[in-house]
């Protein structure tokens, strides 16, 4: 830690400027993570683990995390003896997180609907999960037990029949994964648990490993640009929940915030990773100034300042400068950040004009880093801008939503006609013919 760097955090000045959504975008430009490029280099892993024994994914380890696994399936005694080694205060926290996610994803859950479209005609809606998940825990920088929860909660409750979580081995424990990650699984009753990251993990679950794993349908959590590209390369053999990228946090904050506290959050996303984003979005130039002072006296304290610093004075990090709150909103709905915090006078009025964001954390009281670990909500969000068009990870994540569709023989003759004149219309004879067949058979 070098306490004489400072933190060189951008001005972006947008005062008196009115831009459209994407002008405002291509303003606030986030950290380049060639995706594509990483598909490419991980094709070789994904074509090793296509065809792999159980060796091959240990000898994978060994190269990519620098421990070799005892055997790639964590033994339940494991599970179990890392449980009852884990610190009874950090079980506790774990336990009062896993308490509240639960009872915020258990209002998530969706409801079958039949909808009577005639007499005789109806369509039900019926939510069924998927069979078999795989889950993804990352192991770089830091272990995250706090994703184990936010992973299997919303699976439970989807009432997946088959979980299952993968996370690097470490060297610190004997290749086997993190030991609270272990613990977690055991808090959560999964028993399911791999000793595997990266791109092998996520290649393993789409592929499967005979006598090792069988294959899933889908796998979530968040992870490195290797995770992401193999989601990108695999997906449609597997279901994925998205394609993560450098975690961000955007406050939009006027004069009543406290510099303390907005820098404080900012730091709080920034020691995550060197390519983290932390956007403060203010109209007043005061606050501006008192929060880079604030910066560099907690990033000189922190214990990850270097990587703090280095993430805010990269170029996915900036103060903005805005004319009005209300230009803020601009600003912010454009950005679209994983995280946002609304730090102004009225935040509640406010966050009802908030269209874009992964999740948006309102007043002071909230800041993201209670949404990490026990405000009940889900941290694995939509980053890069992604909250435009998805959502976080949730219980309708892990649900397929099915139409059976049940018509008797009135309600059919009542609509033959029309489906017959519209699949002439488009030039589809033999699918009208499927309807005129039934109305010529006449049960025969």
């Amino acid at each position: 830690m070098n306490p004489t760097k400072s933190v060189e955090i951008r001005t972006i000045d947008l005062r008196g400027r009115s831009l459209s959504k994407s002008q405002y975008q291509a303003e606030l430009p986030r950290a380049e993570m060639d995706v594509d490029a990483a598909v490419i280099a991980i094709k070789p892993i994904l074509e090793r683990v296509a065809k792999a024994t159980e060796a091959d994914l240990i000898e994978l380890g060994k190269e990519f995390d620098g421990i070799a696994a005892p055997s790639i399936r964590v033994p339940k005694a494991e599970l179990v003896n890392a449980l009852a080694k884990l610190d009874p205060a950090i079980r506790s926290a774990l336990e009062e997180a896993i308490r509240r996610v639960r009872i915020v994803h258990k209002d998530q859950s969706r409801i079958e609907k039949q909808t009577i479209v005639v007499d005789g005609g109806s369509v039900t809606q019926k939510w069924i999960p998927v069979d078999r998940v795989g889950l993804y825990v990352p192991g770089g920088r830091a272990v995250y037990p706090s994703s184990v929860i936010m992973n299997v909660v919303p699976a439970q409750i989807a009432k997946v029949a088959s979980i299952a979580v993968a996370s690097p081995p470490q060297s610190d424990n004997g290749g086997l994964p993190n030991a609270t990650i272990l613990a977690t699984c055991a808090l959560l009753g999964v028993e399911e648990v791999y000793a595997i990251g990266g791109a092998q993990a996520v290649a393993m679950f789409a592929y499967g490993v005979a006598g090792v794993c069988e294959s899933v349908d889908m796998v979530t959590g968040p992870g490195n640009i290797y995770v992401a590209a193999a989601k990108r390369a695999l997906r449609g053999k597997i279901g994925i929940d998205s394609e993560a990228g450098p975690t961000e946090v955007a406050v939009l904050a006027d004069k009543s915030a406290i510099a303390r506290e907005v820098a404080a959050d900012l730091i709080s996303q920034a020691e995550h990773d060197v390519i983290a984003a932390g956007v403060l979005v203010t109209d007043s130039p005061e606050l501006a100034k008192e929060v880079q002072a604030e910066l560099n006296i907690r990033a000189s304290t922190t214990k990850h300042g270097d990587r703090i610093r280095t993430a805010l004075s990269g170029k996915q990090s900036a103060i903005v400068l805005v004319d009005s709150i209300a230009q803020g909103v601009d600003v912010v709905n454009a950005y679209a950040a994983e995280h946002l915090e609304l730090q102004v006078i009225g935040a509640t009025e406010v966050a009802l004009k908030i269209r874009n964001a992964g999740a948006v954390f309102i007043g002071r009281f909230s800041p993201v880093s209670l949404g990490d670990y026990s405000a009940g909500s889900n941290h694995v969000l939509p980053t890069g801008g992604c909250a435009c068009h998805s959502s976080g990870l949730s219980v309708q994540s892990f649900l397929k939503g099915v139409s059976f569709i049940e018509y008797d023989e009135v309600a059919f003759k009542a609509i033959a006609a029309n489906v017959i004149t519209l699949a002439n219309s488009e030039d589809l004879p033999a699918h009208g013919e499927a309807m005129s067949a039934r109305m010529e058979s006449n049960g025969k």
